[in-house]
């Protein structure tokens, strides 16, 4: 998967180069390029915003240097996704970090100050597929960490990333519900003991029993992702 990023402060995607993320670019299953978005302004100052039509508080990026590095990000590609963290967007979810994963070039818009000059969209929504998309109900400074997150909720998905693949179909949201609590050695820390069925070795009833704790545990922290009706 090809993945570019474009961004004001480019250093915040270092982190891309450990743990999972960076063996997936060391190994080639990711090729992530971040671009500057002030490699494409034309004036001394590097300019990136401006005030926005109307009035109102804050800045709006302008829409130029937003243009020229989407025009550098899409050349010589097929079929991309362009995706901008914005509280106005879609909801992130499990379901649609393995639909983007499975998707051959990913594109990622990092907004700053009041949001980025709508005509961005509109007109990148011509030769590409264009997704507002929101990690919930708060806003963040920028992108730049939702985007972070995104990537690692996308990238981990794909084959060959994560090395026991079976440990991505039993994690929460996988299959509507919440994870089961783990445990592993010691038997008793601290006063407190794994539940005995984890030690009893029937695999029937552990499955049993992490079921249930799924359950309750939805039922209890997520009761909106029970359709109990």
């Amino acid at each position: 998967m090809r993945i570019d990023i474009v961004t004001i402060f480019p250093a915040i995607f270092d982190a891309l180069d450990v743990s999972l993320l960076g063996r997936a670019k060391q190994n080639g299953i990711v090729d992530v390029r971040v671009r500057d978005l002030r490699d494409h302004t034309h004036d001394r100052h590097r300019t990136v915003d401006d005030t926005p039509y109307g009035g109102g508080a804050g800045m709006v990026m302008k829409p130029e240097p937003w243009g020229e590095a989407l025009d550098a990000a899409l050349e010589r590609t097929d079929d991309p996704v362009v995706i901008f963290p914005s509280p106005a967007g879609e909801v992130f979810t499990q379901s649609l970090a393995r639909q983007l994963s499975e998707e051959r070039h990913l594109v990622f818009g990092c907004g700053r100050y009041e949001g980025i000059d709508q005509r961005v969209f509109d007109d990148t929504a011509v030769r590409a597929r264009v997704r507002l998309v929101s990690l919930g109900d708060y806003v963040l400074n920028g992108g730049e960490v939702a985007v972070m997150a995104m990537l690692e909720a996308i990238v981990r998905l794909i084959p060959g990333v994560v090395g026991n693949p079976r440990s991505l179909v039993e994690e929460s949201h996988e299959d509507g519900l919440l994870e089961y609590p783990t445990y592993t050695k010691p038997p008793v820390w601290r006063g407190r003991e794994v539940p005995p069925v984890l030690l009893s070795g029937n695999h029937g009833e552990i499955a049993r029993w992490r079921r249930q704790q799924q359950v309750e545990r939805t039922r209890r922290v997520r009761p909106d992702l029970l359709d109990e009706d």
